[in-house]
């Protein structure tokens, strides 16, 4: 029987699990560690319980083990957080996805989508018996070992400088104005900057390393979180000023954030990235094997909120702009 977040503790059970599964599953089967921190802390406020108690549903055992969990990433896409040998809970969470999560569309039914691996023949039929259907919109999860030790930083291109983000407002500022412009969005702030900075337990200033130009603003942007528990890293995001781009500054970062990510302990990288040709091209260069790929599915026309199966009415959320964490860019 599902329940709904009820605490702060609650947050970090699920938190808690995403770590403990990361060794017996595998890359992508749950969500890591930094894109959890920042579907809570990467915007303008600290995300509150009583607004993730709309969106978020736990499924514990007889003893209170947290077996898994069912949530939104803020664009009508349900996720699960699972440990491996609890899929038959899926149908459980699916149903409760179904009911309070998707999103009215423009034709005014509602839908859910949901980011399936191909190869993962279970969720892909469970899917398929609700009359699901995939798409061609996905991308790819790459993962690498950080072995042997990398280089040290090489020198950047004339005209620019390589450093780590300071806590400040003036980088707040230009970290939201190179991420609006090289994801093409409008939506990112000095104030959601900021929150991340302060408050999101994966940020690491250390590996928060940009490309600055000339005349100050930020050109590029590798950031990196660390999973010490299982000394992992994480790349997210990689982003490029469009005014930046094909002078190296991507790759340069990429490599220095690896090595500082290596000497902190971490054996072990993963990148998810869309289908851009540049993209790929680049996790590939610097030794990102082992791809998995994903593809979003849809859901047929569901049931209206006063058809939910509990009366509950299906909520409101953020702008369907609202990025996937995830997603980046060079």
């Amino acid at each position: 029987m599902l329940r709904r977040l009820a605490d702060e503790a609650d947050w970090w059970r699920i938190r808690d699990l995403i770590i403990d599964t990361f060794d017996a599953t595998p890359r992508g089967w749950n969500w890591d560690i930094r894109r959890w921190d920042g579907s809570r802390f990467h915007n303008a406020i600290v995300t509150p319980v009583e607004t993730l108690a709309t969106t978020v549903a736990l499924a514990d055992d007889s003893t209170g083990r947290l077996l898994g969990a069912v949530h939104d990433d803020g664009r009508g896409q349900a996720v699960f957080e699972l440990r491996p040998g609890a899929r038959t809970l899926e149908p459980e969470l699916l149903d409760w996805a179904e009911t309070h999560l998707a999103l009215p569309g423009a034709d005014g039914t509602r839908r859910l989508a949901m980011t399936v691996y191909d190869d993962d023949a279970e969720r892909r039929a469970l899917l398929e018996r609700r009359g699901w259907a995939p798409t061609d919109e996905g991308g790819w999860i790459r993962t690498m070992s950080l072995a042997p030790a990398r280089a040290p930083l090489t020198h950047p291109p004339a005209g620019y400088a390589i450093r780590t983000t300071h806590r400040d407002a003036s980088d707040a500022e230009r970290m939201a104005s190179l991420l609006n412009a090289a994801f093409r969005r409008t939506i990112h702030s000095a104030a959601e900057y900021t929150t991340f900075m302060e408050r999101s337990p994966s940020f690491d200033e250390g590996l928060n390393l940009v490309a600055v130009a000339a005349d100050g603003t930020f050109a590029a942007h590798v950031g990196l979180s660390l999973d010490r528990r299982n000394h992992h890293a994480i790349v997210e995001p990689v982003a490029t000023h469009p005014d930046h781009r094909r002078r190296g500054l991507a790759r340069l970062l990429l490599l220095e954030g690896l090595r500082r990510a290596q000497d902190a302990g971490a054996v072990s990288a993963d990148v998810e990235t869309g289908d851009a040709p540049a993209g790929n091209a680049l996790y590939e260069a610097v030794g990102f094997g082992g791809a998995r790929r994903m593809r979003e599915w849809r859901s047929p026309a569901l049931p209206s909120s006063s058809e939910a199966p509990d009366g509950s009415s299906a909520r409101m959320r953020r702008s369907s702009d609202r990025p996937r964490p995830g997603t980046s860019r060079t």
